[in-house]
């Protein structure tokens, strides 16, 4: 069974291009994002304005990306490793939150019926949830966090053994060398000690 464009809304079939194929995870990240963004009141971040934290590097963070216009380079997308889909999107400078985390649910018996990990569980699977509304997906919460800082531009300095660029904060010295990290840690592979 094959999604058919028409039944894919279409900002969806633009992260569909960005991502490079649709599978659930895109789909959880676009539910998410969407619900998240219009409870804030929050458009597309053109700085650090909205900020997201995901909580998992699954496909659902590119729609974070896409939709939310938050990313690592800007300074406004935070992963923290804990394997959870959960997404926290906030406002600058107020740091009011919405907390979107993807229920446990039981899956519907027609998506139940079709082979585990075949292309068609995975259709009726995004099908499934595209038509509930997100509150049937995730367990939402409003909240108002810390906010983390605004990106910083640091000074740039030579790494002394490779000579490529390195953030200032980012280099060691090792041996009285100014490093950076791969080759400080390759410097303590060969016996230097770090100062």
């Amino acid at each position: 069974m094959a999604t058919q464009n028409s039944e894919i809304p279409a900002d969806l079939a633009e992260a569909i291009r960005f991502h490079g194929h649709l599978c659930p995870g895109l789909v959880i990240g676009y539910i998410a994002t969407k619900a998240a963004m219009e409870r804030l009141a929050a458009e597309r971040s053109a700085d650090e304005e909205l900020i997201a934290i995901v909580e998992n590097d699954s496909c659902a963070v590119d729609a974070v990306q896409f939709f939310a216009s938050c990313t690592v380079g800007k300074g406004n997308l935070f992963r923290l490793d804990h394997g959870k889909m959960v997404f926290t999107f906030a406002v600058r400078p107020s740091g009011r939150a919405v907390r979107m985390s993807l229920k446990h649910r039981t899956t519907p018996a027609q998506v139940e019926q079709a082979p585990e990990g075949s292309p068609e569980r995975r259709e009726l699977q995004i099908q499934y949830m595209l038509q509930q509304p997100a509150e049937e997906l995730f367990d939402i919460s409003t909240e108002t966090i810390d906010l983390p800082d605004t990106a910083s531009i640091y000074e740039t300095k030579l790494c002394e053994q490779c000579g490529e660029m390195v953030m200032a904060p980012r280099t060691r010295n090792v041996g009285g060398k100014l490093l950076c990290i791969p080759c400080a840690q390759a410097a303590g592979r060969k016996g230097w000690t770090h100062q």
